[in-house]
């Protein structure tokens, strides 16, 4: 055999060899491809679990933090039917992170005067079991039991398929007619992005007073069964953190005109955007939440429970950004009291409305919630303030941690 003819025989093996090896790799990858688990078809979505994203714009995209749990499966199309289970939410409460809204006392057992332990307001806890409006929990190894009227309770431990993103843990939207407030916007206020060990992923604490979680719950599940999915970007915000806000809106309304009009027009001011007193944020009633058309969802099973985990979404159009603090954001001409149950029932929407604010709204207040004047995403819950009266929390600490566990 000469020479040439030996080259063009190694040159021919040679390509035999190398269309072998990418064949192999089509079947293998075909294979992992069609596997049931949240794998490479989701690879994009996967970027913000273990850290947020870092901008507004990753965020709009739709793609939600997703759980590494092994046992889901990736589906487009209408929910499945969902086991129904003898609790309220999605998943138990037992398990579940609670958190001292005020100073109170854990006692021995329900209504008895055997104090136990003193909690301070923010201490977090892990909840046992449930007896009428009582909670039996553990902290620092102590078990008692807590009256829930004035416990805050972890969302997205109990309610999963809620779509959770609190930019002002990394990165805050606040502005004002679209000028960013020096201090303020983009940056990280204060933190409550930890591991949840429920979860099996970092998520946020987004701890509300636990009455309102069940209207919450009621929210979602009628979003749920229409194609939508809340998001929620707060819940409780610590006081200091309101008062940053509060003085550095000040500072830029005085030294800009078109801020300044912008919130002093109309009729309203500074204080139906960011109360400079304690808000409905630090007393744990209140949330800021918009709403998003889900595309695809995983079917995630944690034990013996199934749960639904929202993969991709596409947002709505809404009056303005969340946290856009200024007339632009208002839903109504009138100023109706915030305290008020059912004054916003005679109010007349601005012009600026849009048909997707309408659809948030009609959702959060069917179930009981009470929408703001000023702000289209802020929703309070006046019956869970009333209940509390002048025991409310005054946000003058910060969720430092999350006790989740897998329920049993």
């Amino acid at each position: 055999m000469n020479k040439n003819k030996l080259i063009i025989l190694i040159s021919i093996i040679a390509v035999i060899v190398v269309l072998a090896i990418i064949i192999a790799y089509i079947v293998l990858n075909g294979i992992g491809s069609s596997s049931s688990s949240l794998n490479s078809q989701n690879i994009g979505n996967m970027a913000s679990v273990n850290e947020p994203s870092n901008s507004q714009n990753n965020m709009q995209t739709g793609n939600s933090q997703m759980t590494n749990n092994e046992n889901s499966i990736t589906i487009e199309g209408p929910l499945p039917e969902i086991p129904e289970y003898n609790f309220y939410f999605e998943l138990p409460i037992k398990g579940a992170s609670g958190y001292a809204s005020i100073e109170m006392d854990m006692l021995d057992i329900p209504k008895s005067s055997t104090v136990v332990k003193k909690l301070n307001a923010g201490d977090g806890f892990k909840i046992l079991e449930e007896y009428e409006n009582w909670w039996k929990i553990q902290i620092d190894n102590v078990q008692g039991w807590v009256d829930t009227t004035y416990c805050m309770i972890n969302l997205p431990d109990i309610i999963p398929s809620i779509i959770y993103d609190n930019t002002n843990s990394y990165q805050s939207l606040f502005k004002s007619s679209g000028f960013n407030i020096d201090n303020i916007t983009g940056k990280k206020l204060y933190d409550v992005y930890f591991f949840n060990e429920r979860l099996a992923k970092k998520e946020y604490v987004m701890p509300v007073i636990y009455s309102m979680a069940k209207k919450i719950m009621t929210v979602q599940k009628n979003a749920l069964k229409d194609g939508y999915s809340l998001k929620i970007y707060e819940t409780y915000r610590p006081y200091d953190t309101q008062q940053k806000v509060c003085t550095n809106l000040k500072a830029l309304l005085n030294s800009n005109t078109d801020v300044y009009d912008g919130i002093y027009s109309d009729g309203w001011n500074e204080n139906w955007f960011i109360n400079s007193n304690i808000s409905d944020h630090q007393k744990g009633t209140s949330i800021d939440v918009t709403l998003v058309k889900y595309e695809k969802y995983a079917l995630i099973t944690l034990g013996k429970y199934k749960y639904v985990n929202i993969t991709d979404y596409n947002t709505l159009r809404m009056p303005t950004g969340i946290h856009e603090l200024s007339k632009d954001s208002a839903v109504f001409r009138e100023k109706v009291s915030s305290s008020s149950s059912t004054e916003w029932k005679n109010a007349t929407f601005v012009e600026t409305i849009t048909d997707d604010a309408k659809r948030l709204q009609k959702y959060c207040t069917d179930a009981g919630l009470v929408p703001i004047a000023s702000e289209w995403w802020h929703f309070s819950d006046v019956e869970s303030a009333n209940a509390i009266g002048e025991k409310y929390g005054t946000g003058k600490y910060k969720i430092n941690n999350c006790f989740s566990v897998v329920p049993d």
